[in-house]
């Protein structure tokens, strides 16, 4: 008997919400531990490799080649029928598909982040190159059996806090081996500093081991072919080619513009007038924040509004975020229009310098409102990053057909990839012709085509 089609994603909200405070239980509890997980490999490969390398004597040159070894997570999709199609089996004990691989990658995660460390990049390069890129390739098989459990996990209701929670627990994976590896690295061998990161993968494991295999929704792949074609069958005969092209047309281009304004920020942060000091404690310390704190707003309010509405008006703020980086270039920091901001300023010096009072420290807070206004605008657009990134993550995970979640999950989210490979590539050249105020401009223009596919994606006259 041949199972029903995936019918189209409940990007609407829904008449009869049981409240946000409902769905802070158990599986919000597994999309922070697996998230961390996810996002562990990734940011040792993109922090503490590079320290290492760099710090081993390493020349720029192959350092930046090294970049080259995170395709796996633009490909994954290739693999990914075989994670849909064949169950991993231990002895005595059948985790099911989904908690198998996770296991399986985990483990595998583990043991070639903690082999690093002793090798030596002086006297074997290349067995470095292989080392890492099997972290990246493991590291991107896992999250695709993560991606898959998370979207069977989760209600349609939950889609959204529940992959906003994920992408926050992912970022907040890049203090181990951003931050607390480098500082370890200055005591203790690199080897032991690989051993410490790579056993940061133990909750994840730990969670693997005491979670439940999500139901599974109808047939899955009873063999490889129809592991591999049928994914791509189903997704084209759901609406047909035209849907399915209005769909991907869509994923890829959603995102664009706001990845291209912020490919190149803090070089354009250091052009017009910034110093390294205050892009490495206003910008980036408020970026972090302000994107945590987005995917969490984001989340919740889309419990509220549904999926589609949530992409309109995420999307908009989104634009207008990436305006205030055209703003900032036309001003400068130094430029008299910034006194608009001298009140705000002011404002919030005298404010901290009461919070303080209160703790007993006596210091005066003076901010210059080009700080100000470099802390708002970097804040405001990354904020909106985070909200784009729960809706549009949410989005995707309810386009996925479950009995193929794996597949389809995997092509959507290495098509949402390329536009970033895209602006990392050609946003220099285009800066360099045009000046960073037109870029901007651009940026926002590039939202536009996105934003007009929502008319066929979702509807806002639907969304109630």
């Amino acid at each position: 008997m041949s199972n029903p089609p995936h019918e189209a994603p409940a990007l609407t909200a829904h008449e009869e919400h049981p409240g946000w405070r409902a769905f802070l239980n158990t599986r919000m509890l597994i999309c922070v531990f697996l998230g961390f997980t996810s996002g562990l490999p990734l940011f040792t490969l993109v922090y503490l490799v590079q320290a290492w390398l760099r710090s081993e004597g390493v020349n720029l040159k192959e350092i930046g080649l090294f970049a080259l070894i995170q395709f796996p997570y633009t490909w994954k999709f290739i693999w990914a029928p075989l994670m849909d199609r064949y169950v991993p089996r231990f002895p005595g004990w059948r985790p099911g598909r989904r908690r198998g691989w996770m296991l399986v990658t985990q483990i595998l995660v583990a043991g070639a982040i903690g082999t690093l460390g002793f090798v030596s990049p002086k006297e074997s390069i290349w067995t470095v190159a292989a080392l890492t890129a099997l972290v990246a390739f493991f590291g991107a098989s896992q999250d695709i059996v993560i991606d898959a459990y998370r979207r069977e996990l989760l209600s349609d209701t939950q889609q959204g806090l529940g992959n906003a929670v994920h992408v926050n627990a992912y970022k907040i994976a890049a203090l181990v081996p951003g931050s607390l590896a480098l500082i370890l690295s200055d005591h203790l061998p690199w080897s032991t500093v690989f051993i410490v990161t790579a056993a940061f993968m133990l909750p994840g494991m730990v969670m693997t081991l005491v979670v439940r295999e999500p139901a599974v929704h109808g047939t899955p792949p009873r063999n490889l072919r129809e592991a591999i074609v049928q994914p791509f069958k189903e997704f084209i005969q759901r609406d047909g080619w035209r849907g399915a092209l209005f769909v991907l047309g869509f994923i890829f281009l959603y995102k664009l513009g706001d990845t291209m304004a912020t490919t190149l920020s803090t070089s354009f942060f250091l052009d017009i007038g910034f110093s390294r000091t205050q892009i490495g404690v206003i910008a980036k310390t408020t970026a972090f924040g302000a994107s945590l704190a987005g995917g969490i707003v984001g989340g919740i309010w889309l419990m509220k509004i549904g999926i589609g509405r949530g992409l309109w008006i995420f999307g908009i703020l989104q634009m207008v975020s990436t305006l205030g980086f055209a703003w900032l270039a036309h001003l400068g920091p130094a430029s008299p229009g910034l006194a608009a901001i001298y009140d705000i300023a002011v404002w919030l010096s005298q404010g901290t310098t009461k919070l303080l009072a209160l703790v007993g420290i006596d210091w005066a807070v003076q901010l210059e409102p080009r700080s100000v206004a470099l802390a708002l605008v970097y804040g405001f657009e990354t904020f909106a990053t985070g909200l784009t990134m729960a809706a549009f993550t949410a989005y995707i995970a309810s386009t996925t057909d479950p009995r193929y979640t794996a597949t389809q999950f995997a092509l959507f989210t290495s098509l949402a990839s390329v536009p970033r490979t895209l602006a990392s590539a050609a946003s220099g050249y285009v800066v360099a012709q045009i000046g960073w105020f037109d870029y901007f401009i651009v940026c926002t223009a590039l939202a536009v085509p996105g934003m007009v596919l929502l008319l066929r994606i979702a509807p806002w006259r639907t969304q109630s």
